[in-house]
């Protein structure tokens, strides 16, 4: 995404995201749009030959980029939400690198300070797959007066990498930040994978708003060993979300994240908005 949101490829990027706001315009739907900073972070901007410093302005021409498609697209039945995205210290499917809360809050600070000084309207760190790194972003979130959400992503289980359940993620998360993130989401994993868990009854279910489901049914192991991107079944994927989106009451957002595109995207707005 580094490379993107230079001069010579802004344009192409910003053509592609307004693909999605020209679906939530055909189905009056609002959008969020997220910033392409998942990996916008000190370890991994070194990783590809930027500084700790980058981190500000790499953060920054992201959320320019964003605001530069809600300026031309925004409207009163189509409201757009910029949305700062922070990802995981380590692997998004592996939890290699486990901080405590408050190592992860130090850590992820300055990227989240950095697009709380934007045009951003809120945080959501996603793909996250233990609570501890979940506490310290809520927290530094909190310092820097953003609203944030919280994220994380399941196995075929229905469970974090770790082998914690997500009723015992959000609850450790909530219990020692006081109910800081607005609302939690599941992405990063099918549908089929974590439907089962889901007890609309149950406090802990209650506060999931969002789903950005995988479009492929295959594992995080099988999807890492694919030689070719799996992008499912686009028809049964937007199914699938409006089944949950009946099942759970909370849950007003829903996208698609890996092999997804506005295909999937359209899919779930035409199966929602079916009377």
């Amino acid at each position: 995404s580094y490379a993107l949101i230079k001069a010579t490829d802004r344009e192409w990027m910003k053509n592609h995201i307004a693909k999605f706001v020209k679906v939530g315009q055909k189905y009056n739907a609002g959008v969020i749009l997220e910033t392409p900073t998942w990996r916008a972070n000190p370890d991994w901007i070194n990783k590809i030959d930027f500084s700790g410093e980058d981190v500000i302005s790499i953060n920054r021409k992201a959320v320019d980029l964003i605001n530069d498609i809600r300026n031309e697209y925004q409207s009163e039945k189509v409201p757009i939400v910029i949305n700062g995205v922070v990802g995981p210290r380590g692997d998004g499917y592996n939890p290699t690198v486990v901080m405590s809360a408050d190592e992860a809050q130090v850590y992820h600070t300055p990227q989240i300070d950095a697009l709380s000084k934007t045009n951003a309207d809120m945080i959501t760190a996603v793909t996250l797959n233990y609570p501890e790194e979940a506490i310290g972003i809520a927290r530094a979130a909190k310092e820097v007066h953003m609203p944030v959400a919280i994220s994380f992503t399941l196995e075929t289980d229905g469970k974090l990498p770790t082998g914690q359940t997500l009723k015992e993620a959000i609850e450790l998360v909530d219990n020692a930040t006081q109910n800081l993130p607005i609302y939690y989401m599941i992405n990063c994993a099918h549908t089929t994978h974590f439907d089962y868990i889901l007890n609309p009854e149950e406090p802990w279910v209650r506060r999931i708003h969002g789903i950005k489901g995988n479009a492929s049914k295959k594992s995080h192991a099988e999807l890492n060993e694919s030689t070719v991107l799996d992008d499912g079944d686009s028809v049964d994927f937007g199914q699938c979300n409006q089944i949950l989106s009946h099942k759970l009451k909370n849950l007003n957002i829903l996208g698609g994240c890996c092999g997804t595109d506005t295909r999937h995207v359209e899919e779930t707005c035409k199966a929602c908005t079916k009377t």
